[in-house]
This record gives C-alpha cells, sequence and structure tokens, in this order.
C-alpha cells in the first residue's frame, strides 16, 4: 500500500511544520515516517517494519558506538547535522579497525520546525549513509514541545565488526611509537564557527566532515598492528593525544611545524585568540604505530584522499605524568593539557 493510498493528503513538505501529533503515535507520524523516512532512507531491514532490525553478522568481534549530535547551526559550509551524524558514528566504530555494518538513528524535533528542512536534513544523511555503503535499518522520532528543542538532535548508533588478528586500542600506546595525522586540523570548529557568528572571512572554510573507514581500512591493511586510531572531535588534537596519554600511561611530544593547519584556518584562529590544537574536527584520526612501520603507514595514508595530507607529527615518549608536550615553531617547547571548560559549544 504507497503513501499516497493511505493518507488523504500528502505532507506538505515545502510549507508545513512539525507539530504535536507527528509525534503522538497516530496517523500523522505514520505518515511522516511513510512520506519523509522511508523515502529517503528505504532498504531490506527498514521495509520489515519492526521496532528492530533483523540482521546476520558476519566473523568477528562486534563493535557498538553511540553518538548525539547537537550542532548549531544544523546546516554549516560542508555540511550539516544529518551527515554528520552519519560520519561521527561511523568514524567512532572504525577507530577500532571495524567494518561498520549498519546504522540507527533517532530523531528528537522541535514543534513548529520546517517540514523542508527536515526533509534536506534527512535527504543528506540517508545520502552519507548510502556513499558511505551504510544503511539506517532501524529509527524512532519523537516531537517536543515548541522552545524546548533547538529544531533537532540526531543520536546515530553504529555496529561493525572487527576482524581477527586486529587490536587497536587507546591504551596501546608504547615508548618509541610515532604519531600521525591524516591531514589538516580544525577546519570543522572554524567553519561551524564562521556560520554561527556571521564572520566574513575572505576563503570559505570548509568542515572536514567525512566517513573515515575507507582510510582506515587501507590503513589496516598496509599495517596491521597500528596501537591507537583515535579521531580528533570535541577539544580537537591536544584533548585527543592527552586522552591517548592517560590510557596508555605514556607521553607524548609533538611538532608544531609538522602539523597540518590551513592558512585560512590559522589566520582566523589568531583573529578569534583560539589554538588550532583545541579546535574540533569530523574527518581526521590520530594514528600511533611503531616506529619501524611509521613510513609504510604514512604512505598507505597519503594513496588515500582523505590522507592525501598526511603526516608524522611526534611520539610516543616514556612518562608517568602523561604530559603531552610541544615543541613549537620558535624552538621552545609548552605543554598541550586537557582543554580547560569548553571552547566552542555545539559543534557535533
Amino acid at each position: 500500500m504507497t503513501a499516497r493510498s493511505r493518507f488523504s493528503a500528502r505532507l506538505d513538505l515545502e510549507n508545513g511544520r512539525v507539530d504535536m501529533s507527528h509525534g503522538a503515535g497516530g496517523r500523522a507520524m505514520a505518515q511522516l515516517i511513510d512520506e519523509l523516512f522511508k523515502q529517503a532512507l528505504d532498504n531490506e531491514w527498514l521495509s520489515q517494519g519492526n521496532d528492530q532490525a533483523l540482521f546476520s553478522v558476519p566473523p568477528g568481534r562486534l563493535v557498538m558506538s553511540t553518538d548525539a549530535h547537537v550542532v548549531s547551526p544544523l546546516f554549516f559550509p560542508g555540511g550539516d547535522i544529518g551527515s554528520l551524524a552519519v560520519h561521527g558514528t561511523i568514524n567512532d566504530v572504525a577507530m577500532s579497525g571495524a567494518r561498520p555494518l549498519h546504522l540507527a538513528a533517532s530523531f528528537i524535533l522541535e514543534e513548529g520546525f520546517p517540514l523542508a528542512d527536515l526533509a534536506r536534513i534527512v535527504a543528506s544523511l540517508a545520502q552519507a549513509a548510502r556513499e558511505a555503503g551504510i544503511a539506517v535499518v532501524t529509527g524512532d522520532t519523537k516531537v517536543v514541545e515548541r522552545g524546548k528543542g533547538d529544531g533537532v538532535f540526531i543520536t546515530t548508533t553504529g555496529i561493525g565488526v572487527v576482524p581477527e588478528g586486529i587490536a587497536i586500542s587507546g591504551d596501546r600506546a608504547r615508548p618509541g611509537d610515532v604519531i600521525l595525522i591524516n591531514g589538516h586540523i580544525g577546519d570543522h570548529g572554524i567553519a561551524i564557527l564562521s556560520q554561527r557568528e556571521n564572520l566574513g572571512f575572505e576563503t570559505v572554510i570548509q568542515s572536514d566532515s567525512a566517513a573515515l573507514h575507507g582510510l582506515i581500512a587501507d590503513m589496516v591493511a598496509a599495517v596491521p598492528d597500528i596501537h591507537c586510531l583515535r579521531d580528533p572531535t570535541r577539544g580537537g588534537l591536544a584533548t585527543t593525544l592527552n586522552e591517548l596519554a592517560q590510557q596508555s600511561g605514556v607521553g607524548m611530544r609533538i611538532r608544531e611545524a609538522d602539523i597540518p593547519v590551513r592558512e585560512a584556518v590559522s589566520a582566523a584562529c589568531e583573529l578569534l585568540g583560539l589554538d588550532p590544537a583545541y579546535v574540533a574536527n569530523e574527518g581526521k584520526l590520530v594514528a600511533i604505530c611503531p616506529a619501524d612501520a611509521a613510513e609504510t603507514l604514512l604512505a598507505a595514508m597519503r594513496a588515500h584522499p582523505l590522507g592525501a595530507q598526511a603526516a608524522i607529527i611526534g611520539e610516543v615518549v616514556e612518562d608517568p605524568l602523561g604530559f603531552v608536550q610541544m615543541q613549537t615553531r620558535f624552538g621552545g617547547e609548552r605543554l598541550l593539557d586537557w582543554l580547560a571548560g569548553e571552547q566552542l559549544p555545539r559543534i557535533c
């Protein structure tokens, strides 16, 4: 039975708005799901119409991650909350070396939110999932009263499989290991901030939001003994390195001159009094591997479009205090401590 035959009139996706009935479990909710969500996301698992998805799992160890997305603004240069919700969870799953399998998506909608904007977000989410080769197999929709939801919040949960023989974890960094990153830092945070504050930079700074599982698969194929992978999202590169140092009980030394930063991002950070090392990313990863495998891993990263600007940026050192230190461009050293407070709120 088609949506057209089930309902007397189709949703007005051009001028309509979300109302409380769209989350009440009745005909209006069924119509919203049929004509908007299912139209964009339809696949063999979602079309089962159950409250859960039934699927087979290939051999290996299961990995699961969940992430809530509350970014403001909802649309920004290089992406929106829909594509970000896909990329963020896929990347969290993939940082274990897993092959992502499926996603679940939960939407919290605010009463009065334009259906045209919702359709745009769902279409973007669907396109990002298709491009990543991942299906959204189940989900949920709730509506909250006007003024209590800031438009749209999206939570995505991902599941993946780690092949046997792969053991990538934040507690595996060892003194002597080498630290790499796959490209320029700070793009996402500055793109969000420039849109939020209507900052008129000469160059439009695009978010780096991207699904990294293809890059990671190539990296693992080249160097199966990668010790750590982590995506430096909130808190940026500095906070991520502190997390890994604490987990592994080591210190880290990085070189400012070797960290890729776009000139426009560097200029924006200088103008705004921000440190690029603490600015959020959504398409970057930090990799830590044995020193004798670093050049092989670097070559594999640079051979992939999402790692073309990859660089070796430092080393893991013995340090019971777990300090992360950076050699500055001027030859001095400074401590990269944990981020204090929230440098850029609502960036993911």
